[in-house]
């Protein structure tokens, strides 16, 4: 058995996009709301019942939320272009460097578009 637990936090951001498709809206600076899942997975310590204290996992999150919520996502170090995708991997690579082999999954999504990307270990 495995178990999987997941955080879940959202932020408010603003980018611009260059595309083939739908140029000219996506070059000009547009808004979303994103809601971004992360997933532990493994099994728990045997000493605390837990896969990881919550409590450091919230912490990871506000850091990298902090990162990400009402900027310009243009404007993000490592970040590239502001698409779904690489918002995934940029918030993977955040938590990776603290729980390595135990995240699982990252999730971003635009509920207002029905968009969403998930990236899998």
């Amino acid at each position: 058995m495995r178990y999987e637990l997941s955080q879940r936090f959202y932020f408010e951001a603003a980018h611009t996009l260059r595309r083939k498709v739908e140029v000219e809206p996506s070059l000009r600076i547009h808004g979303h709301t994103y809601i971004a899942n992360v997933t532990l997975a493994g099994q728990p310590d045997p000493d605390s019942g837990m896969l990881v204290d919550l409590a450091h996992l919230r912490g990871h999150i506000e850091t990298l939320r902090h990162a990400l919520d009402h900027r310009l996502l243009d404007e993000v170090a490592d970040l590239g272009p502001a698409t779904l995708e690489n918002l995934c991997a940029f918030i993977w690579r955040a938590m990776e460097a603290h729980y390595g082999q135990q995240l699982d999954s990252v999730e971003v999504s635009r509920q207002a578009s029905g968009d969403a990307c998930r990236l899998r270990r």
